[in-house]
């Protein structure tokens, strides 16, 4: 994943309300959530929850699939782990007698 994309993803992420958006579908697992299931628990307008789910679309974050009249939407798991995963892995890459990783097999710190 380049690092423009990655840029994308968190400036999507920084704004609060797509931020608790994305936070409810990483919640909600696999199964995702209807558009009124994540409206009711972030308590917004439909228009506005409408242009924030657009923009989480737009960037690879969530993924959107119409179930006859409903609109369920979900968390890409494997766009999150890539957009994160340039941290992880980088992680003290340039100083790694700090990095003391309690699972030899995982690359972050503690």
């Amino acid at each position: 994943m380049s690092l423009p994309d990655i840029a994308q993803r968190l400036a999507a992420l920084g704004n609060a309300t797509r931020l608790e958006i994305y936070r409810c579908l990483v919640r909600a697992g696999h199964p995702g959530l209807a558009v009124a299931g994540i409206q009711s628990r972030v308590a917004i307008p439909p228009s506005t929850l409408s242009h924030h789910l657009k923009r989480l679309v737009a960037v690879g974050l969530v993924h959107q699939e119409r179930q006859a009249t409903t609109l369920v939407c979900r968390a890409d798991f494997a766009a999150m782990e890539a957009t994160f995963a340039l941290f992880a892995n980088e992680c003290c890459s340039e100083e790694p007698a700090y990095c003391q990783p309690s699972d030899p097999n995982q690359p972050c710190c503690e």
